[in-house]
């Protein structure tokens, strides 16, 4: 069959019959003497067509801030929906374009591209009252978008009593605090493992306020194993429920239905998660992780979609390394370099504002992750930041028990000693190169050198902050 057999295109037969089950197929002919297709043959061609549909992917290669959502909002022109599976508002995604800088907590990428559909997967928690701001500062700038906004029905929420947990929890520990961003993610990803929490359906629920209750009462319960804080409960309560009346005006959906048939009707979708794959809940530096799944795995139990149904992987990593808070971090800078770092970079948190640690970038690290993820190609981001930089590095290997090894150890600790390989810097503007052939010849040996050290090779180059500012190879 042709791609214009008949009076439809593709596209448009792929539409027409979308939702129709092979099921529904054989009953409608055997039992009402019609079909849907004109003949068994059309009928696999096309379950065959929606059947090869794939949801690609965007994960984070570090600890995070990796440059992901500049990535997802170049890409998204060629997707007709952008999903994030997993996080909650303790991310931000950085945009930068028309001169403007935005920061997207919970909404996807992809906000920013008309006609485009974004969806705020079963796999993210959501704190309605910092939903409901970032919405109101995407209005603000005169962006038309809730009509292409849709939210799981099964994703969980964020109660102001989790936010109190969260920071209860972390100054007890007083010096052996994992770097909490306070926003309540832990606590809620631990109700919804521990099969209390509250998700975005309970909210229309006629015993809402009851299961509420219930599950605040618990909350007091705990905190109060913990020294008292400075937590205004009653006034964040007071914020919390009028945010729901934002959340409830959304457009809900059930998210695991909403992809599946989406791909079903041959359409084009990208996933995007937060935070980086060195903070995944299984495979991070445990326990200074965040507490869900930041690995390709997490998209196909944060969205609702089976494994066989991912398509490209694109891995992000900064042409250096930052992580923030605490935590194990071996290529880490303490010296006069890792704040020109810091100073070039503006290396401070995109949610919180805390200054991001620096370092040189781990190769090890970057195999693990792109063995994790099943990476097919590299974003490498902030390559301008090294322009002013006479010389740099790159960690190769760990040194453990005095022998060499780029395996990740079972427990990564602070001061581990690294080998590294020195290359000489560029002391050039990459501003102006459009063509990876273009840039300084310094900065292309680096990037060959991390192709063939990765065995992945490296797709897009991001010169600076901009949106255009990406070299595609």
């Amino acid at each position: 069959m042709t791609e214009k057999e008949g009076s439809l295109t593709l596209p448009e037969r792929t539409q027409e019959i979308a939702g129709k089950t092979f099921m529904g197929f054989i009953h409608d002919r055997n039992s009402q003497g019609n079909t849907y297709f004109s003949d068994r043959k059309e009928y696999l061609w096309l379950f065959k067509t929606h059947s090869s549909m794939k949801i690609d992917v965007i994960v984070g290669l570090q600890w995070g801030d990796e440059g992901k959502g500049k990535i997802v909002d170049y890409l998204a022109t060629q997707y007709d929906m952008v999903c994030r599976f997993q996080g909650g508002p303790n991310a931000g995604h950085t945009l930068k374009f028309d001169g403007k800088k935005f920061v997207l907590h919970t909404i996807p990428s992809g906000i920013f591209r008309a006609d485009l559909q974004n969806l705020i997967g079963n796999g993210v928690v959501i704190d309605p009252i910092t939903l409901e701001k970032e919405i109101a500062e995407l209005q603000s700038t005169g962006l038309s978008f809730l009509d292409r906004l849709f939210v799981a029905h099964k994703a969980h929420l964020i109660l102001p009593t989790h936010r109190l947990l969260d920071a209860a929890s972390e100054a007890s520990k007083g010096a052996a605090k994992i770097g909490s961003t306070l926003r309540g993610i832990g606590p809620t990803y631990m109700d919804k493992t521990g099969r209390n929490g509250l998700r975005v359906g309970d909210v229309f629920a006629p015993d809402f306020m009851d299961k509420y209750q219930t599950l605040k009462e618990k909350h007091l319960n705990l905190a109060s194993m913990y020294p008292a804080i400075d937590f205004n409960l009653e006034a964040e309560e007071t914020k919390w429920f009028a945010s729901l009346e934002c959340l409830r005006s959304l457009q809900h959906v059930d998210g695991e239905y909403f992809v599946n048939q989406a791909l079903d009707a041959g359409k084009r979708l990208l996933a995007e998660g937060a935070q980086g794959s060195m903070l995944d809940i299984d495979f991070g530096t445990y326990p200074y992780v965040t507490s869900s799944n930041t690995i390709t795995a997490g998209l196909c139990t944060g969205l609702g979609v089976a494994p066989k149904r991912v398509g490209k992987v694109i891995g992000i990593t900064k042409a250096y390394c930052t992580r923030v808070g605490s935590g194990p971090f071996p290529s880490e800078l303490h010296d006069e370099e890792g704040e020109a770092l810091r100073a070039a970079g503006h290396e401070f948190g995109a949610t919180t504002g805390r200054p991001r640690r620096c370092g040189w970038i781990d190769l090890p690290q970057l195999k693990y992750t792109i063995m994790l993820n099943g990476v097919d190609e590299i974003a490498i981001t902030k390559v301008d930041v090294l322009n002013s930089f006479a010389s740099l590095k790159a960690a190769t290997h760990y040194q453990i028990d005095g022998k060499e090894t780029d395996a990740i150890p079972f427990e990564m600790v602070e001061g581990m000693p690294m080998s590294y390989r020195e290359f000489s810097g560029w002391m050039e503007d990459t501003a102006s190169c459009q063509q990876r052939e273009q840039l300084p010849a310094a900065l292309q040996d680096y990037l060959l050198f991390l192709e063939k050290t990765l065995a992945t090779p490296i797709k897009y180059i991001s010169t600076g902050p901009e949106r255009q500012a990406l070299i595609i190879s």
